[in-house]
């Protein structure tokens, strides 16, 4: 059984999504990449992936490295930013489950070990992927929510990301 703090640290952290190359990950052994969209690839409010997003998306199926929009967020808004990327795309995914990540790597005929989470959030990209024992990669938020809510669990997640840090300082 896994802690806490191992649940909800990291294993990776990069400052943006393009930062996390095809040569990275074939370099640690993944082949396909399950990811969030809201504050990962684009702020809440960007309808649509723009070119950097899109020529990144290229540049993974290029290498061969599969990969699919994994979000919280409500089937209207995946569909509308998922329209010209045309990936496996699921909404309303319950993350921290795991029901969408294990049907998404299902039906891209991959399984944990050489699949990998982006997300910006420790306690559901984070959590999810780790309760499959798959490596988790964050990026900070691109337009971070100001609720409550969401300075909560900001406020809750600091303590892994210095821990990541201490961990990774070099």
């Amino acid at each position: 059984m896994k802690t806490i703090s191992a649940l909800l640290t990291p294993d990776y952290m990069f400052d943006t999504y393009d930062c996390v190359t095809p040569e990275f990950l074939s370099s640690i052994g993944i082949r396909a990449l399950l990811i969030d969209i809201d504050n990962t690839l684009a702020p809440y409010e960007q309808d649509e992936p723009d070119e950097k997003i899109i020529k990144w998306f290229a540049s993974l199926s290029a290498a061969g490295i599969k990969a699919a929009l994994i979000s919280n967020n409500h089937p209207p808004r995946v569909e509308l930013f998922n329209r010209s990327l045309g990936l496996p795309a699921y909404a309303d995914s319950g993350k921290p489950g795991r029901r969408t990540l294990l049907l998404a790597m299902k039906e891209m005929g991959v399984t944990p070990d050489v699949t990998a989470g982006l997300g910006d959030q420790l306690l559901t990209d984070t959590l999810a992927v780790h309760n499959l024992d798959m490596i988790s990669i964050i990026v900070p938020p691109i337009k971070d929510k100001t609720t409550p809510f969401f300075k909560f669990k900001r406020w809750i997640e600091k303590p892994y990301i210095k821990k990541y840090k201490r961990k990774n300082a070099k």
